[in-house]
Order: structure tokens, then C-alpha cells, then sequence
């Protein structure tokens, strides 16, 4: 989405805000939710300085992904490319752990703002950035990727692995014993549909 400037804009901040998962994880959620609200906290200032704003939302869906991304920590919000945390620390989570049954294996970001380390970005830490960024007086840390695995963390590695298994997983609806049984052969071509084989699950086309 983009939020315009009323008046002629002479910029544009490019924001980003790259995550898992929207529907479980609570740190992912929470950020979202704080982003949108310092994107309307900041709107009046930087309509006023003809600066407009655009947000591209990306659910990082495999490792793959990840690595043409550079995405090595959820949830990441850039401006400008600029990952505006300055420094990576992250703390299991279990909303994730749990989605992708990794059992507390998955770790997702935490953030430093004067001092104090929560699990969902300070408004104030956005906030600053965004009007830095807007001053053209952001320093650009940009945080490094990780050595190794093409910047991909291990922690992210395996929260993809698992959930290419899951879907891999979803395909099959029945079990191995449960197949040979589903419906009569007779009855699979039209629970299934034409070319199903007879002895093939009669729950998959």
C-alpha cells in the first residue's frame, strides 16, 4: 500500500515489513499492528514534508525465499533496506515452534529500544526510524547475514523443512492402511474422478 503526501512529494520511504506467519505467530501480528499504527502516528509530519510512504507486506515462505530476500530474521521491518532493529537478538518462540511443530526450535526476533528487550517493536522505535530515515539522517546499519547455508539461519532452515513436510504431508489424507480401503474400487472414478487408479486413495484426484 501507499500513503501519499497531499501536498506534491519529493520523496518516497520504501518500507518493508518481511514475516512467518500472520496467523499464529503474536510477535509477527503485534508488529504489523505497531507498524501500521507509526505509519499513521508519523502520516501529518510527513505529509507536511512532501514525503510519501509506500509498505510492501511479504510472507517468507521458504528457504529459497529467504536467501533471495536476505531475510534472516522474523519479523524484519526496512526502510529503505535498512533492517531498522541495528542488531539481531532473537528468543524462542512458541507460537512458531508450535505451527510448525519444530518442538521450541524456531527463534524469532526480539527488540532493543533504550536499554529494553521486548518481543514486539516499541511504537517509539518505529517511530524514530521512520522519521530518521525520512530526515535522511539514518546511519544505515544494515544487519549482516549469517555465514553459511546462503545466509539462511539454521533456526529458519528448519522451520521451512518443516513446513514443506507439512504440506507434504496434507497431500496424503489417508494413511498407507487407510488407502487400500477407502471405497470400493468400483466406487474410486467417481469419488475421485476419471483416471483414479483402483487401488490409488479414493480421497485424491
Amino acid at each position: 500500500m501507499t500513503v501519499p503526501a497531499t501536498t506534491m512529494a519529493t520523496s518516497t520511504l520504501q518500507i518493508e515489513f518481511l514475516y512467518l506467519d500472520l496467523d499464529t505467530c503474536t510477535r509477527c501480528r503485534a508488529t504489523d499492528a505497531t507498524l501500521l499504527e507509526a505509519i499513521d502516528r508519523t502520516h501529518p509530519a510527513l505529509e507536511a514534508a512532501g514525503v510519501a510512504v509506500s509498505v510492501t507486506k511479504t510472507l517468507v515462505a521458504s528457504e529459497a525465499q529467504a536467501r533471495a530476500l536476505g531475510f534472516v530474521s522474523s519479523p524484519t521491518i526496512r526502510i529503505n533496506g535498512v533492517d531498522i532493529a541495528g542488531e539481531l537478538v532473537e528468543s524462542a518462540c512458541d507460537s512458531c515452534s508450535e505451527s510448525c511443530a519444530c518442538n521450541g526450535g524456531v527463534d524469532c526476533r526480539d527488540w532493543v529500544w533504550h536499554g529494553e528487550r521486548s518481543q514486539e517493536p516499541p511504537l517509539g522505535l518505529i517511530v524514530e526510524a521512520i522519521m530518521r530515515h525520512a530526515g535522511g539522517t539514518d546511519p544505515g546499519s544494515a544487519i549482516p547475514s549469517p555465514p553459511g547455508a546462503g545466509g539462511v539461519p539454521a533456526n529458519l532452515r528448519q522451520y521451512f523443512a518443516a513446513a514443506a513436510a507439512d504440506t507434504l504431508q496434507a497431500a496424503d489424507c489417508c494413511s498407507v492402511e487407510e488407502q487400500a480401503g477407502c471405497c470400493d474400487p468400483a466406487d474410486k472414478a467417481a469419488c475421485c474422478g476419471e483416471g483414479v487408479a483402483a487401488a490409488s486413495c479414493g480421497c485424491q484426484a
